[in-house]
Order: structure tokens, then C-alpha cells, then sequence
């Protein structure tokens, strides 16, 4: 059993936005989502709180910039 998706848990997302999630009941499918999942995260690293307060200021803005804009885009 799998479901995917761009809904997120929130009430924007179920009254607003034109989001879309499929059910999939596919033993073969499931398999092939987990093996993905799991090749993202061994991929990705670990983001620290020491490094994210050591960004510079610049950094700082932009990042908080698109943190405010990312929901509209």
C-alpha cells in the first residue's frame, strides 16, 4: 500500500490548493517508492544547527526570503 503525492496535511492544502494524491494497493510499486526513498536518503546529508547558525547574513535573508515565498511558487 502506497500513497503519493504534493497534499500536505493542512488546511491550506485541502481548501486552497489543487493538490493530488494516489492510493496504490501494488506489492511491485511499494518496492519500487521504498527503494527510491531509500536512494534519497542515502544521498542527502545531515544539516546541523551548528551549521545553519554559522551562515552568514546574506545567507540568512535569502534563506528565510525563500522560506516566505515557497508556498506560492
Amino acid at each position: 500500500l502506497s500513497l503519493i503525492g504534493s497534499a500536505n496535511m493542512d488546511r491550506r492544502s485541502f481548501d486552497l490548493n489543487y493538490e493530488n494524491n494516489i492510493l496504490l494497493l501494488d506489492a511491485a510499486i511499494t518496492a519500487a517508492l521504498r527503494e527510491r526513498q531509500a536512494q534519497y536518503l542515502a544521498s542527502s546529508r545531515r544539516i546541523t544547527l551548528d551549521e545553519v547558525a554559522a551562515w552568514s547574513a546574506p545567507r540568512q535573508l535569502w534563506q528565510n526570503a525563500l522560506a516566505i515565498v515557497g508556498p506560492i511558487l
